[in-house]
């Protein structure tokens, strides 16, 4: 293990695209830790402090390797996760369910309407999502091989996101949903134990995809994602009922050191669209680079460390 340990230092200094693809192919031989801490270093370009982690991404490692209750399991579930929110918060903030299978053969598309979304309820991301909004001319075989793709992906392996471990991995169909503008914005609540300290939207998902970030109030924040940059002079309408939504997110984070609970608002309807532990897997870099130990100061790791 030394040997490869020190093959892998070799990569991180000189080809860290191809340590990464190469760390991703050996994942089975790596133990939690020793992966987390070399993919952390491919990744983020410093060494992982897991005794005393400081900035936010660092914190989130933490956090896969020793905030692991069986719940979250079922909160990162994109089909059992629906009765998990609506007993905390209410079904009428659920979007329907239309369908469930365990493969895209299964699928009877003659009993779903014009308009649908398919997902799998392991995916991370848009990875795993295939929209419909017309049926008539929908690419089934596209979205097979999306979606097929998305099912062959090991979220807990590649990632070492616990939750995901023992999802069972299958597609779902939910009805459509869009705003009066046409389009299906949604707000990302950044939830630390319990308390939303900021949000982000993201907007020009189709186009040229950015994000801005917002305090509690909706104030423009002065940080956003390097790979999602903020566009400042972006007006976003900022919901009438924005404080609802906190109220929300806020009751279904509670407990929990990190939560991001993302929302979606329909003409003054809300909606919940999911639960993130781990934002960017906590490799995401964030712009500008200190804001990542400054949001870092949020996190209070409540569990004795290891």
């Amino acid at each position: 293990m030394n040997r490869i340990k020190k093959f892998f230092d070799y990569l991180i200094n000189n080809h860290s695209a191809l340590g990464i693809a190469l760390l991703h192919r050996l994942a089975f031989i790596f133990p939690d830790k020793l992966y987390l801490e070399l993919m952390f270093r491919l990744k983020m370009g410093y060494p992982l402090d897991l005794r005393n982690p400081q900035t936010f991404n660092e914190k989130l490692q933490w956090l896969k390797l020793y905030n692991r209750r069986p719940e979250y399991t079922q909160m990162v579930d994109k089909y059992a996760v629906k009765e998990y929110v609506a007993q905390i918060i209410g079904k009428e903030y659920i979007i329907p369910t239309t369908g469930v299978w365990d493969k895209f053969g299964q699928i009877d598309f003659s009993a779903l309407p014009e308009r649908f979304v398919l997902k799998t309820t392991h995916g991370g991301g848009g990875g795993g999502v295939a929209i419909c909004n017309d049926k008539e001319h929908f690419n089934t075989a596209e979205a097979k091989r999306k979606l097929g793709k998305s099912l062959s992906v090991d979220i807990y392996r590649n990632l070492r996101e616990w939750p995901y471990k023992n999802v069972k991995r299958r597609i779902i169909a939910e009805e459509y949903m869009q705003d009066g503008s046409g389009e299906l914005k949604d707000y990302k609540f950044f939830c630390f134990n319990g308390r939303v300290e900021f949000f982000k939207i993201d907007f020009d998902r189709f186009v040229d995809h950015h994000a801005n970030y917002y305090d509690r109030n909706g104030k423009l924040l002065p940080f956003g994602e390097a790979d999602l940059p903020p566009v400042p002079d972006k007006k976003l309408e900022i919901p009438h009922n924005i404080q609802e939504m906190i109220v929300l997110a806020e009751k279904l984070s509670a407990g929990i050191p990190f939560l991001r609970v993302d929302l979606y608002n329909i003409d003054g309807k809300i909606y919940f669209g999911e639960l993130t532990f781990f934002p960017a897997s906590g490799f995401g870099r964030i712009s500008p680079e200190q804001y990542d130990r400054i949001i870092g100061k949020s996190l209070e790791l409540c569990q004795p460390k290891q």
